[in-house]
């Protein structure tokens, strides 16, 4: 084979022959499996969030200028879009794991999921409003529910879960994946879609916020940046029970405030009505109304500082 001119061309051919060599061994390695099909695409599952919320807020987040007569109108057209898209993203999952599978898909699979999704979508927006009027309560600096809509990370991340948890119900797990990374990289904050969210959900500021799969959280709960909701370590490197390998991730019950920096790791339950102080590092269960802080940082006198930062010169010495 030939390649174009270029200063690199040695290098090229080397690379070419060993990526040719890499990528067989990794699909001998994936004997059984499809190690060549089609697979959910990112930038077209971003085109279809993008549909899916202009037709959940057609003026705000769709652009609509049109008048109250053709908003349905647009609804419908931006919902064909989406619907499309989906469909198509949601068969390239299925034939992707049809490699695994000894029995084929039911015929209209794909159509009966899309289906359902757009059954759920009503449920979808009341979910999603529930959450902006959460954030507009908790965050005294919001001035209006369009400005959250618009402009909160939070907002923007809850969005993409609300609709990638309906999917991954579903059976769309990987296309589910996609939509949640998606709002991860715009916002840093990682929802898992199988994780369990109710109404009133707020993320204030929200970088570094972690949700995990298998994590249920009540009505009302408010999380601010750098908060994780873990699994005590990683499958297959620990023995774990049944309960710490499908259970893994914390409850959190209604009405709880867990404040930056804050890790919560295994199958442990926030009782409600708690509060979780910064930079606390959690593995036991919280009785409901508790409220569990780090030790208040003492403020020492200047004298008392040069005696202390002179003791630990001489301990390094």
């Amino acid at each position: 084979m030939q390649f174009p001119a270029s200063p690199f061309a040695a290098e090229i051919t080397v690379a070419v022959s060993g990526l040719n060599a890499a990528r067989l061994a990794w699909r001998e390695g994936q004997a059984g499996k499809h190690a060549v099909s089609r697979f959910p695409s990112p930038a077209e599952l971003a085109r279809a969030v993008e549909h899916l919320a202009a037709a959940l807020y057609p003026v705000r987040l769709g652009g609509f200028a049109g008048g109250a007569l053709r908003e349905d109108d647009f609804v419908a057209e931006r919902l064909g879009q989406a619907f499309a898209i989906l469909a198509e993203q949601i068969a390239r999952e299925l034939d992707y794991w049809q490699g695994w599978c000894e029995a084929p898909f039911e015929p209209g699979q794909t159509e009966t999921i899309v289906r359902l999704f757009a059954a759920a979508l009503p449920e979808i927006r009341t979910l999603i409003d529930s959450d902006i009027e959460a954030a507009f309560v908790g965050d005294p600096a919001a001035r209006t529910a369009d400005e959250i809509l618009i402009a909160y990370p939070g907002a923007l991340a809850t969005l993409h879960y609300r609709i990638a948890h309906q999917l991954f119900g579903l059976g769309a797990a990987i296309v589910a994946r996609v939509i949640s990374e998606l709002a991860n990289a715009r916002t840093g904050i990682d929802i898992h879609p199988g994780a369990t969210i109710g109404p009133r959900f707020f993320i204030d500021h929200g970088t570094g916020v972690v949700i995990g799969e298998t994590a249920i959280i009540g009505t009302n709960v408010r999380l601010y940046q750098h908060v994780t909701l873990g699994a005590r370590s990683p499958l297959g490197l620990a023995s774990v029970g049944p309960r710490d390998r499908f259970a893994r991730h914390p409850i959190v019950e209604d009405d709880v405030i867990i404040y930056a920096g804050a890790t919560i790791l295994g199958r442990v339950t926030i009782g409600r009505g708690s509060t979780i102080g910064g930079n606390v590092w959690l593995l036991r269960d919280v009785p409901p109304g508790s409220v569990v802080v780090q030790p208040e940082a003492v403020a020492l006198d200047a004298a008392t500082a040069q005696e202390i930062t002179a003791e630990l010169r001489t301990a390094r010495a």
